[in-house]
């Protein structure tokens, strides 16, 4: 056997030799003397608070025991947390681990506060939350109809200890429940459902427990999320998130209608508007996606948050997707502590987007001053950090480092800070500033040099009048461009003028139009003077384009005229869609001769 197989021999004997050591097993000395187990299942997400008695029947002292998930959640678990009924406060110690011969079941040891003595007892209350546990059925809803969730999981407590009590209570949405397990002793009232008391089961006790109800919450995922954390040590933190978001509840059938949408108010389980909470301290705050700026939003600012109305483009629907882009800044003496050159980042991981949210992946990425070292991270939960990145920005040189984090299904309870420590010498901060200081010096004695150099022999009249007569052309353009953007406006004005039927706000609009109109018109009237000056032949195109802006400007007129006749009930609506399709043609065949003009200048 040659050296390298040797060691790859004992690297092996050594990981199986570890993993066994670090193997827990099953102490039958421990017996559940009762549990009180909640299933909450108001929301999309499953939440339970199991209530559990240990008693302890052997001869020594116990310092832990094994918490099992159930074979149907334990894929979708996205938080656990411990405490003990006496002392809520403080929270347990919990690490998932391996037990020996059940390979596949998953298993937490929670770690009790004080040793638990023979024949004594304590209570420990287990929280956990689950994600994409509630399944629609059916599968696909009409618009108008409700949604239906079912939930199938265990009816008994999932452990690997004799249980000898215990009891479910499971609260629905409200008192619309289809059906849901009989097994007896079961009673409901309203939107609870209590089993039990069992006694003396078994460890590793299954049976069915399947409820079917309506539950019309949000079902909203947050499929992919980019947060990227941007540290100015001259007083400022920007902060942006990408967010990739998906309606996860019963897909739409059929079409969409926005007009019974908004008359009957349906689609029960849409979704219109969520609210997101930011920092107390945050501002320039901007919501915007791939097309521009979304002008749907409220922000309210308290004295613990700054609350932000959420509106996307259009409600979403199950299957429906959207994708956003929010911002804004703190600043950094709220989260930056220093001492010295030593520095200390204190954030949230996450931001709450939404009421009870779900994030399926998260990435965020921290951006560090140029020059930060010794970086060191730590969170208040496992994170995959991937290798240090490198950002570039104005006025870099080696670039920032960039620190990477990565973690799956997140819920409400992971929005904990993060702290990063890194030192950060001072004077590097006069780096920059010098740096725009010698590209300024050189950039402004070039042009010292340059202007005090003549290297004209005679003076080109011809020439220097092109050059004005070129730039007057692109003014022209650049002004007739601005102004063609106006139609537009008036277009969208008139719209928005027949769906509200407001005519104070289509006045304001309007007439704050129609002066934007005039400036313009009268810019190019100026440039068209200036060209006659020149003796250029673009004078009278010039002239011919004034021409036909003055006969599309007449057919909006037309436009305006019917859409008030409209609203006011002295046209009816074929009429008007005659007058509306003859201003609609004469105004393309206008607009085609201005722009093939425009493109002649």
């Amino acid at each position: 056997m040659n050296t390298r197989a040797l060691i790859l021999l004992l690297i092996q004997i050594s990981v199986s030799v570890f993993g066994k050591i670090n193997q827990d097993s099953i102490d039958s000395n421990i017996v559940i003397a009762k549990v009180e187990r909640k299933i909450d299942i108001a929301t999309h997400l499953v939440k339970t608070s199991t209530l559990i008695t240990l008693e302890n029947k052997g001869s020594s002292g116990i310092r832990s025991f094994l918490f099992s998930l159930d074979p149907s959640l334990k894929d979708n678990l996205s938080f656990l947390s411990a405490v003990t009924k006496e002392n809520k406060d403080d929270k347990l110690d919990v690490k998932e681990t391996n037990v020996a011969g059940h390979g596949d079941k998953r298993f937490y040891r929670i770690t009790l506060p004080t040793t638990l003595d023979a024949g004594k007892t304590v209570t420990v209350d287990v929280e956990a939350v689950y994600a994409h546990v509630l399944k629609p059925y059916p599968l696909e809803i009409t618009q108008a109809k409700k949604q239906l969730v079912v939930l199938d999981t265990n009816l008994y407590f999932y452990s690997p200890y004799v249980t000898k009590s215990q009891t479910t209570v499971v609260t629905t949405t409200n008192s619309n429940i289809e059906s849901y397990t009989k097994t007896k002793p079961v009673t409901q009232s309203d939107n609870v459902i209590t089993y039990g008391p069992f006694e003396e089961k078994a460890p590793f006790s299954e049976s069915q427990l399947r409820v079917h109800e309506e539950n019309n919450s949000p079902f909203l995922t947050v499929t992919s999320m980019e947060r990227v954390i941007e540290v100015s040590l001259w007083g400022n933190i920007a902060v942006e998130e990408h967010i990739d978001m998906k309606h996860t509840g019963a897909r739409l059938k059929g079409p969409f209608s926005r007009f019974d949408y908004q008359r009957q108010q349906d689609g029960y389980a849409s979704i219109k508007t969520f609210k997101t909470s930011l920092p107390a301290s945050a501002r320039d705050v901007y919501y915007r996606d791939e097309i521009g700026n979304i002008s749907t939003s409220n922000m309210r600012e308290l004295d613990e948050s700054v609350d932000v109305e959420l509106r996307p483009r259009f409600p979403l629907f199950g299957g429906w997707k959207t994708r956003y882009f929010l911002g804004y800044n703190v600043p950094s003496y709220e989260y930056l502590y220093y001492k010295g050159d030593h520095y200390a980042l204190k954030l949230r991981f996450v931001d709450h987007i939404y009421d009870d949210m779900v994030i399926d992946e998260v990435q965020v990425k921290i951006i560090l001053p140029e020059g930060s070292k010794n970086i060191e991270l730590k969170v208040p939960f496992d994170v995959e950090r991937r290798g240090d990145e490198i950002h570039y920005t104005y006025l870099d040189t080696l670039g920032r480092p960039v620190v990477v984090l990565n973690k799956h299904n997140l819920v409400e309870q992971h929005i904990q800070d993060f702290e990063l420590h890194f030192t950060f010498q001072k004077h590097l901060l006069l780096q920059e500033p010098l740096l725009v200081v010698g590209v300024f010096y050189f950039l402004f004695l070039a042009v010292i040099i340059y202007v005090r150099l003549d290297f004209a022999i005679t003076k080109d009249e011809a020439k220097e009048s092109r050059m004005r007569v070129s730039s007057l052309i692109d003014e022209v353009q650049s002004a007739h461009d601005r102004r063609s953007a106006l139609y537009q406006s008036y277009d969208d004005a008139i719209n928005k003028f027949k769906s509200s039927k407001d005519v104070t706000a289509f006045s304001a609009s309007r007439k704050k139009i129609d002066a934007d109109y005039k400036q313009l018109t009268q810019q190019i009237q100026n440039l068209q003077t200036q060209l006659k000056a020149e003796g250029s032949e673009a004078a009278e195109k010039v002239a011919q384009l004034q021409r036909l802006d003055t006969l599309y400007k007449e057919q909006i007129g037309l436009a305006i005229t019917a859409a008030e006749k409209l609203v006011s009930g002295k046209l009816n609506r074929q009429q008007y869609l005659d007058t509306q399709a003859a201003t609609a043609a004469k105004c393309d065949d206008t607009y085609k001769e201005m722009e093939s003009l425009r493109a002649a200048l």
